[in-house]
Parts: C-alpha cells; sequence; structure tokens
C-alpha cells in the first residue's frame, strides 16, 4: 500500500471506526522533512479492513412486543376506552427485576391521575396467571410489564380468557414503545 493509497483510505473512513488486521505483517514509519509519516506495509497477505461500530445496538425486543405503529394505531382508535394492564408486581421481593422500571415509571394512581387508564394486575409466575380485568371483552388492551415478557404472558392469558383486541407493548425498556402508550 503506497502512501497516496494509504492516505485516501483514512481521508474516507474518518466518521467511522476501522480496525486493521494486519496478517503476517512488518510495517516500518518513516518522517519526511513536511512532518507527514509514511507507514509501509510489507505482507505477504493483504491487510483485512472491518468496520467496527461505535455505537452499541439496541437489544432485540422481546418475542411478542407490538411494533411502536401498531400502538400507536390501536390507541389512535381506542380513544378513551383503552385500557393499559400493568402486569408488573407491586413486591420488589417477588419480582426484583421490576425495581429498575418503576424507577422510570411507577404504578397507575387514579386520584394523583397519574397512567388514568392503566390498572395494576400483577402476573404470577408461580400461579401463571391474573386477574382479569372488569371491562368487556372487546376492550382494547396494551399489557406491559418491564420489557415484555411478562407483558406477553399476560397478553396470552388474556386472549385464553376470550378478551379479543390485545397487543403487548413491552414495558418501559421499550422507549419507543412507551412513548405511545405510556402516559395513559
Amino acid at each position: 500500500m503506497n502512501l497516496h493509497t494509504f492516505a485516501l483510505l483514512i481521508a474516507t473512513t474518518r466518521s467511522s471506526a476501522f480496525a486493521f488486521a494486519p496478517q503476517s505483517a512488518a510495517f516500518s514509519v518513516a518522517s519526511s522533512r513536511l512532518g507527514v509519516a509514511a507507514v509501509r506495509v510489507q505482507s505477504a497477505k493483504p491487510l483485512s479492513i472491518r468496520h467496527m461500530s461505535t455505537e452499541t445496538a439496541p437489544e432485540p425486543r422481546k418475542a411478542g412486543v407490538s411494533s411502536p405503529s401498531e400502538l400507536k394505531d390501536l390507541v389512535s382508535s381506542a380513544g378513551s376506552k383503552l385500557l393499559v394492564v400493568d402486569a408488573r408486581h407491586p413486591d420488589a421481593n417477588v419480582e426484583p427485576g421490576d425495581v429498575k422500571s418503576l424507577a422510570v415509571a411507577g404504578f397507575p394512581d387514579k386520584e394523583k391521575n397519574y397512567r388514568p387508564q392503566a390498572v395494576n394486575l400483577p402476573w404470577s409466575r408461580e400461579s401463571k396467571s391474573m386477574e382479569l380485568p372488569t371491562a368487556d371483552k372487546d376492550t382494547p388492551i396494551i399489557t406491559h410489564c418491564g420489557g415484555g415478557g411478562r407483558g406477553q404472558k399476560a397478553k396470552d392469558y388474556l386472549e385464553k380468557n376470550g378478551f379479543t383486541n390485545v397487543l403487548n407493548g413491552g414495558g418501559p425498556k421499550e422507549t419507543d414503545c412507551w412513548a405511545e402508550f405510556g402516559g395513559k
């Protein structure tokens, strides 16, 4: 690789991070009178260049968590009929993982008008069940927990018990989904 090729490669990759992985290579660096270093690579095999992202990829959604657009459509069409079922458990000894999501979004509180369309009906891992909401079977419902696992179990349980219009919204961890219904 000559200096021109190396400079061109560096100039075109400034906005991303790359790793150069030499294979059986010998390097030498020389300075010119202009202060520009020339790098000479002698290699039996060519350099391999790998793109390395500088951002961490978001965790994938848990199975069954609806997309933000599906949630937005349900919220829009349901209006005041929407029911949000919070399947998180109020006892941190029972569900220690809920502490983190409760720090982001608390339980519904009708007296304070906090999440007025939501009810807390915890999913029980022990009995694999939950209290059923006092609502018509065709009521538009979004279930959630902290990240979607118990929200999916709650959705499946509600459907098994005759509810026909249920989506799993994930939870506060799914920020793009939560933005569609979290304040309801």
